[in-house]
């Protein structure tokens, strides 16, 4: 039961975990800023989309939709404008939808080769986030389309600069597009671990 919450919580955040003795539920649920209900009506939010692209599209067009904090980012090829502009129009008439971010390209299906390359450099980009001491990787989603990288999560200016700033580095990434929602630096205070009795202690004691 403990993995399986565990499984349940990293696919609403859309961060990977490393499980530790069970431990993981309480680090995600922590470093996710959006309410449990955000999370929860994100992830039913794509899989509405999914059903609703899919029978727009079909094989004229390979679409992948993300959800943050009910703002939804649709992704890759489709046939023309006209498909384009109906799929946006789909997914922003979903319940839950509050905004959309319609980066799909008017061009031919992308190869397996490019969306392996893709899911690379996803990877390597969390990996990277994940070594900055300034920042928490767990509050940003990563996505990757044809080397592009979008950047998405409730982040202060400052740590989505430097966010962007790491994904820049990354070898094979082309570019890098903010889709942030940004918090002031006060908001950001809330959301920070507060010390442990013994540690205030030790810290008053100093």
């Amino acid at each position: 039961m403990t993995l399986l919450c565990g499984a349940m919580l990293a696919t609403l955040s859309g961060c990977v975990e490393m499980m530790v003795g069970g431990a993981v539920v309480g680090t995600v649920a922590a470093s996710d800023r959006r309410t449990f209900g955000a999370q929860t009506e994100d992830q039913a939010i794509v899989v509405k989309a999914e059903i609703k692209v899919h029978n727009l599209v079909g094989d004229a067009g390979h679409v992948n939709i993300n959800s943050f904090n009910r703002r939804a980012l649709l992704t890759g090829e489709v046939r023309d404008q006209a498909m384009k502009e109906q799929v946006e129009r789909e997914v922003r008439g979903i319940e839950g939808v509050a905004s959309t971010v319609n980066e799909l390209e008017v061009a031919g299906l992308s190869s397996f080769t490019s969306r392996s390359n893709d899911a690379l450099i996803t990877t390597k980009v969390k990996a990277s986030l994940v070594d900055q001491k300034d920042i928490s990787a767990n509050t940003f989603k990563v996505v990757t389309e044809r080397g592009a990288v979008f950047l998405m999560g409730r982040v202060t200016q400052r740590e989505g600069t430097i966010a962007a700033e790491v994904a820049r580095g990354v070898s094979g990434v082309t570019k890098v597009v903010k889709v942030f929602e940004y918090i002031s630096e006060e908001e950001w205070k809330t959301y920070q671990p507060k010390p442990t009795p013994a540690q205030a202690a030790q810290g008053g004691g100093q």
